[in-house]
């Protein structure tokens, strides 16, 4: 499994408008796309399904927070760390 971890570039965070941005780019692939925030005080804390704008929403991820996203798809997981490190609110 291929994986990757980033530093979330969006001023709000993995909200509204860069979640949907993602989670549409994860659904282009076939293979599952995963994004965990790291050191998350959740201890009980699942990774994000990439391709729901929902599940990016609740992980609660902030500008600068760290996320590792995977998958078997390594062009998956770097296709979707581009897009994390993006700041998605300017475009």
């Amino acid at each position: 499994m291929a994986s990757t971890t980033v530093t979330v570039g969006s001023t709000v965070g993995l909200h509204a408008r860069p979640a949907t941005v993602i989670s549409e780019a994860a659904a282009e692939y076939d293979d599952e796309i995963l994004i965990e925030l790291v050191d998350a005080d959740d201890d009980d804390a699942e990774p994000a399904d990439a391709a729901s704008s929902l599940m990016i929403m609740s992980l609660g991820a902030e500008h600068g927070d760290q996320v590792t996203i995977s998958s078997d798809n390594a062009d998956a997981v770097a296709a979707i760390a581009a897009l994390v490190e993006k700041n998605l609110d300017e475009e």
